[in-house]
């Protein structure tokens, strides 16, 4: 053989060894080294699934469980599993447009990446539920349903109390980065449900299913070998009693403003009421999205939680605690008496009074008198112990903060509001350092003014009076099976006693607090058999300089002699304390200390319950967004009639055209400014990132 062709023979020998090797390294990489294939070939036979743990039951406090679960389905997508899908076919079983599927899908890749699972639509409808199951072959891997327990709210009530969930968003996701949150998990946004979230929430297991060539279930992969069993979340006992809550809702319907019943033992709340409430049930299942919209623009504003939120002048409920002060700085003594001829002209211009007369300690707290506690006040601030008005009114601001006023209490539920005391820093800030003096501030001595309250604060005010002394900062879990293995409870445990008063001192004030009930301005509250200790307020009120109708306010604790129950009630705008918050107030505590209202009573709860007191303000509000409503609905009718008309079509697609939708999605104009502003609220009710302004300061009422 010639030399040229041996050697073109070995050259064509040498290309396929080498090939021949390349062949195998490569079979070897692929069959020995390569996870890619067995993932490809897992991901169409082996389906995992996140096992969502039950949430902690929720229990009131006689172990009624007003918080539990039910289960829902999630349609879940993993939109690089979307393959071959008729997108018509199935957007007609999902009653959505082509558009609407794009944006779904568009959104899960952008909130949790395109090869991991995200929620498609949360909670299916039974109806959408049976047609997915019975289609789910036709649509690869790229869909598939997941179980997941929801909140069922077993009384339908204490909504702005036990909270609501959300699914997590990315801020929420990079707060919690390391706790194990996954986008489409469902978490605490509001209420118990948040304070508790890492009690509630439980852990997550994964199940492994075999599927066969069309997509559906046969069983669990090697047997369950590789699952991981969820864990429930903790049960949390609530000192709540969902009785005297409904009760309270009850009463409180067609009104806005807030109850908050303590037991002064223990701290533990017994009724938390904010009013305007709604359904909690309303916030799961398939429509949650559309009634949370419809309840965000809600110019009542359901969601707000007026109870820990709000702050308010006082009015007169205040003078308790001016009375407790004078006689520990022995400004005063019982006996002490001042006239009243129908103002205080202590600071030329009058600030007047109800009742004219001769009052002491007992009878100005009675009958409420405005001349005796600026007179008690000027006293405490003009007291020669001290060098200047500055440090007289330090000790003063010293005193509140003490009784809980001023700062957070700290109640297990978000949102809080501090309220407002004035310091000297305050009035240096508004008049300026030198330039004020006690004239300026003395309507904050009858509950006016600068100072602010939330009701949380005022019903803690009525048990530290109870306790004659002390108190527990309000909360609402009593405890956690399982342990508070988080500490979540620790400080609810310790008295908080914030200086030394004698018991004399309470006596005397409870002796005048009892006369509001038993012969003043409480008397609506009255219960035969029960000793109460209460105080009327009746404040004064501005929105952008005009006069609104009084806030009703009403404080107490019963019995006098073992209180079991401090609570407060506050209507706004809704007139004198005495005439509603007072009643309702009876009517609480009855319900509460004897577990039922009397037969002789039920018509004077009847005409509580059906009274209606929204404010006008507000009212003017719902009308107006009423009106937008109707305006645009029949705008959608027109629109109808017009598309039917032009295309010939026999009707037009409900989801095409639904009002609320319209409504959420239409572009502002010029005549949509009264729906922006129906979040507006009376400037008397100031939350706790707000001031109060001289503006609003007024005068003279009890």
């Amino acid at each position: 053989m010639p030399v040229f062709n041996q050697s073109r023979n070995r050259i064509i020998r040498l290309i396929f060894l080498i090939t021949f090797i390349v062949i195998i390294a490569q079979l070897f990489h692929l069959q020995v080294l390569s996870k890619k294939y067995k993932r490809l070939a897992d991901e169409n036979a082996i389906q995992r699934t996140v096992v969502y743990p039950l949430r902690g039951i929720i229990f009131d406090r006689d172990r009624r469980p007003i918080l539990n679960n039910t289960l829902t389905y999630d349609l879940m997508v993993i939109p690089s599993q979307i393959k071959g899908l008729d997108t018509a076919f199935f957007c007609g079983l999902m009653e959505i447009d082509t558009a609407e599927f794009r944006r779904r899908i568009i959104n899960g890749i952008i909130r949790n990446k395109s090869f991991r699972p995200s929620v498609f639509e949360a909670s299916l409808s039974a109806q959408k539920y049976a047609r997915m199951q019975e289609n789910m072959w036709r649509f690869g891997n790229g869909f598939y349903i997941q179980e997941r327990p929801i909140r069922k709210y077993s009384y339908g009530a204490a909504a702005n109390v036990l909270g609501y969930l959300g699914e997590v968003d990315s801020n929420f996701l990079k707060k919690h980065a390391d706790e194990g949150y996954q986008s489409g998990d469902y978490a605490g946004m509001t209420g118990l449900e948040s304070s508790y979230e890492k009690v509630l929430m439980g852990e997550r297991g994964v199940k492994f299913l075999i599927k066969d060539n069309f997509n559906r279930i046969q069983g669990p992969y090697e047997n369950g070998a590789f699952d991981t069993a969820a864990i429930a979340g903790s049960n949390l006992h609530l000192s709540l009693d969902i009785e005297l809550q409904k009760e309270g809702e009850k009463l409180m319907q067609n009104k806005v403003g807030a109850i908050v019943a303590i037991d002064p033992q223990t701290g533990g709340i017994l009724a938390m009421v904010s009013s305007p409430t709604y359904d909690p049930n309303l916030l799961t299942g398939a429509e949650r999205r559309k009634h949370f919209s419809q309840l965000y623009v809600d110019p009542k504003l359901p969601l707000m939680n007026r109870a820990v939120l709000n702050s308010y002048p006082p009015g007169s409920t205040f003078k308790t605690l001016q009375a407790i002060l004078a006689l520990h700085e022995g400004v005063i003594t019982t006996k002490t008496t001042f006239t009243c001829t129908g103002a205080f002209y202590g600071c030329g211009k009058p600030m007047r009074c109800l009742d004219p007369g001769v009052f002491n300690l007992t009878r100005g707290i009675t009958f409420s008198c405005n001349t005796y506690f600026a007179n008690v006040m000027q006293k405490v601030i003009n007291n020669p112990v001290f060098p200047d008005v500055d440090s007289s009114l330090s000790n003063w601001d010293n005193y509140m903060y003490g009784f809980g006023l001023g700062h957070k209490l700290g109640v297990d539920i978000p949102s809080e509001g501090s309220g407002i005391i004035p310091t000297p820093a305050t009035y240096n800030r508004i008049y300026g350092k030198g330039h004020w003096n006690f004239c300026t501030f003395r309507s904050v001595s009858i509950g006016q003014g600068e100072v602010l309250v939330t009701p949380l604060q005022m019903a803690n005010e009525m048990a530290y009076l109870a306790n004659k002394g002390w108190y527990r900062i309000p909360h609402l879990v009593d405890s956690i099976d399982g342990g508070d293995k988080f500490g979540l409870l620790e400080k609810y445990r310790k008295k908080i006693n914030p200086m030394d008063i004698p018991d004399s001192i309470f006596e005397a004030v409870h002796d005048g607090m009892q006369g509001v009930v038993d012969i003043g301005t409480g008397r609506g509250a009255k219960l035969p058999g029960i000793t109460i200790c209460g105080k009327t307020g009746t404040a004064e009120n501005y929105s952008h300089g005009a006069k609104q109708k009084d806030h009703s306010f009403f404080a107490a604790f019963a019995p006098r002699e073992n209180p079991k129950i401090a609570i407060m009630v506050i209507c706004e705008n809704a007139g004198f304390g005495g005439t509603w918050a007072a009643p309702i107030t009876g009517l609480m505590i009855e319900k509460y200390l004897n577990d039922t209202i009397a037969a002789n009573r039920k018509p004077l709860e009847e005409r509580m319950a059906n009274a209606n007191l929204i404010p006008s303000y507000m009212l003017r509000e719902i009308k107006t967004r009423d009106s937008l409503q109707r305006i645009r609905k029949d705008s959608l009718d027109m629109i109808r009639k017009a598309i039917k008309d032009t295309l010939q079509m026999e009707d037009v697609p409900e989801e095409v055209l639904h009002p609320d939708t319209i409504i959420q999605k239409a572009p502002a104009r010029k005549n949509d400014s009264a729906e922006r502003k129906v979040t507006q609220k009376p400037d008397a009710i100031i939350r706790d990132n707000k001031k109060a302004t001289t503006g609003n300061k007024k005068e003279g009422i009890l």
